[in-house]
């Protein structure tokens, strides 16, 4: 009978590491994110990605290693997919799980990328891979809208987190 408490024990212990760990992809408006990046108190980064993008699959891996590696610092990855609306949610959050990725996420709820794109950076098209690197508190805002290089995550979080 102890044996069976036990395994009970821990049978609820996994189920709750496995929903505590779990992400869910929420909808997102362009201006919510805008101001949360104007408001952010802490370094963060912003990826532009979808799970068609080959690209952006190969560096998401190197930014959240390298956020984990400052997460004494605070550091915040937000993932926002740009995938059509038929992927959201069930197929971007498999996608993210699948794939580990252990990030605030969201699915940006706009279409217009005449829009949204310039309340991110003058500069983007809307093509992604794209990343943006802020802290408020420094006054950095970088934007680069192309892959980065795991070389190049390094620099811009050193960059990031410079004071």
């Amino acid at each position: 009978m102890r044996c069976n408490y036990k395994i009970v024990i821990l049978i609820s212990v996994l189920f709750n590491v496995a929903v505590g760990n779990a992400q869910e992809v929420k909808k997102i408006k362009i201006e919510t994110l805008a101001t949360y990046i104007k408001n952010s108190d802490h370094p963060i980064i912003i990826s532009f990605w979808a799970t068609w993008c080959t690209p952006c699959i190969h560096e998401i891996p190197w930014l959240l290693e390298a956020v984990n590696k400052q997460r004494h610092k605070k550091v915040e990855y937000i993932l926002v997919s740009l995938d059509f609306k038929e992927a959201y949610p069930e197929k971007i959050n498999s996608f993210a799980q699948k794939n580990k990725f252990n990030a605030t996420l969201f699915w940006l709820d706009e279409t217009n990328a005449d829009y949204f794109c310039p309340m991110i950076d003058e500069k983007w098209s809307g093509g992604i891979p794209a990343n943006l690197f802020v802290n408020n508190k420094t006054g950095l805002r970088k934007f680069i809208g192309r892959q980065l290089t795991e070389r190049q995550v390094t620099v811009e979080m050193e960059l990031l987190l410079k004071e």
